[in-house]
């Protein structure tokens, strides 16, 4: 009983704390969410400035795969419906952004805006075929969007003379911006390499859009493709036009899918169809599923997994004694692994778990 009694006299210290916190936190949603993306900033540049080129790359390579993600979580884990053709979606935007920028970097417009007209072909095309699957539901309209994975890259080849067929096409790297260079001189007292650069392109991105999807999440729009993905009748009863919340949730999805792919192309330097093939799309469904639907957090977590596990899972075997086809092998085989773990234990995902975690320590104290 004298436990019992302790614990909240022990614990009103940390919620008075917490309290005091929450008083100078900003009021507009928009406010909060712009300060930790800040924080989420100054942490970016202090972490690809603390680690090697290979790591630099690999951040970059998470990055574009987490703006996918985020664009997934979207239409998957807030309305619901289900696409295996995000890969393609990529694709689209990787395309665009070849076609425009070229391969010895002589295209006329500059890179932000290539990459928003990237961003905004993919988001015309994922119009047509959120208009065209608005009726369709759970394992139909997974296969209609696996059509569009296997016919994207189909095209490509087909129409080779202008998308360089099984070569694909070559995508020059951006060059360092002088006042982006020299900013990072004054902060570091060092130049920039190109693989750095990339990262925080990346990254750049990434942010700005956690910080457009979150707000559009926290708002009106978001509430609406929640009341959709919880109770279709429910929602059409109380006035919500079913056909067209969808179709935004996948504009949204595909527009983001497409800058993605921008980035792809660009810290890649190649846009060919063996790089968005449907083992990408399912690669990226299931970041999402691993990290959490419905959390752009969740997001960055899967994306972080689908990163960095396969090469560490590859070490680990070889520091077992397989050979390097072995241990190749060995990483998609636990990534599996990890997946069913996460469906039969967390359904919740990564952040569902924390969420627990967090809420267990609050009631305990």
């Amino acid at each position: 009983m004298v436990q019992q009694t302790d614990r909240p006299a022990a614990a009103a210290p940390a919620r008075r704390r917490l309290a005091e916190l929450r008083r100078w936190r900003p009021r507009s949603t928009f406010a909060r969410h712009a300060l930790v993306i800040v924080v989420a900033l100054v942490a970016v540049v202090l972490v690809l400035e603390l680690t090697s080129p290979f790591r630099n790359s690999q951040f970059a390579t998470m990055s574009y795969y987490a703006i996918a993600a985020a664009g997934l979580t979207v239409l998957t884990g807030l309305n619901g419906q289900i696409s295996l053709g995000h890969g393609a979606l990529m694709a689209v935007g990787a395309y665009t952004t070849g076609l425009l920028l070229g391969s010895e970097g002589e295209g006329a417009l500059p890179l932000a805006l290539i990459m928003l007209i990237a961003a905004a072909v993919t988001a015309l095309v994922g119009a047509v075929v959120g208009a065209a699957a608005a009726r369709l539901h759970g394992p139909y309209l997974a296969g209609a969007t696996l059509a569009l994975a296997v016919a994207v890259p189909g095209l490509a080849i087909y129409f080779d003379h202008t998308f360089g067929g099984e070569q694909g096409l070559r995508i020059s790297s951006p060059e360092v911006p002088g006042w982006f260079d020299a900013t990072i001189y004054f902060l570091f007292a060092h130049e920039t390499p190109s693989a750095k650069y990339l990262a925080y392109l990346g990254w750049g991105t990434l942010l700005l859009v956690l910080l457009l999807l979150a707000n559009l999440m926290a708002g009106r729009v978001g509430r609406v493709w929640r009341a959709v993905r919880d109770d279709e009748v429910a929602a059409e009863l109380a006035g919500i036009r079913l056909g067209q919340v969808r179709v935004l949730a996948f504009v949204v999805s595909a527009a983001c899918a497409g800058l993605a792919g921008a980035v792809l192309g660009v810290v890649v330097r190649l846009a060919a169809p063996s790089g968005f093939t449907i083992v990408l799309s399912l690669g990226l469904l299931t970041a999402v599923v691993v990290g959490g639907l419905g959390s752009l957090v969740g997001a960055l977590l899967g994306s972080a997994l689908l990163v960095f596990l396969p090469p560490a899972v590859t070490n680990l075997g070889i520091g077992a004694g397989l050979d390097g086809t072995q241990a190749a092998q060995l990483a998609p085989f636990v990534y599996g692994v990890v997946l069913v773990l996460v469906m039969l234990l967390a359904p919740s995902g990564a952040v569902g778990v924390l969420k627990k975690v967090w809420a267990r320590r609050r009631r305990t104290g």
